[in-house]
């Protein structure tokens, strides 16, 4: 059975994704809004408004895909966890270095679980 945690997380990022879009919308036509288009600060949040979208829409992905295939139970936690883990730091991650950018190495945590997630899961759907 899949991971009802996936789903919540999914749906609110999903949410979230809109909701910062709303925030990038409101501010977009100020051609020096966060350092202008092309600055280094307005890339990383277009990159976490993307990352709230793309990874919610992967951890509902998760869910389906472990509804209907029979993980190992430590596989399917692991998976299930780096998903979610992947989802809440990668926007984190974008909104600090955003101000930071000495913070490049935090990166490592959203990269990390995201490819082991998809690599436990890959395994499991390659088992069948």
């Amino acid at each position: 059975m899949g991971s009802h945690a996936n789903l919540l997380v999914g749906c609110l990022w999903i949410l979230l994704s809109f909701v910062s879009g709303l925030f990038l919308g409101l501010n977009f036509h100020k051609e020096d809004w966060l350092g202008g288009y092309g600055s280094f600060r307005r890339r990383l949040y277009r990159l976490a408004h993307i990352s709230f979208f793309g990874l919610g829409t992967v951890n509902c992905l998760y869910y389906l895909i472990a509804e209907r295939i029979p993980f190992g139970v430590v596989s399917a936690q692991i998976a299930s966890w780096g998903f979610i883990v992947g989802a809440v730091t990668m926007p984190i991650c974008c909104y600090a270095m955003a101000h930071n950018r000495k913070l490049t190495g935090i990166f490592a945590v959203p990269v990390l679980s995201l490819v082991t997630a998809g690599i436990v899961t890959l395994v499991e759907v390659s088992a069948l």
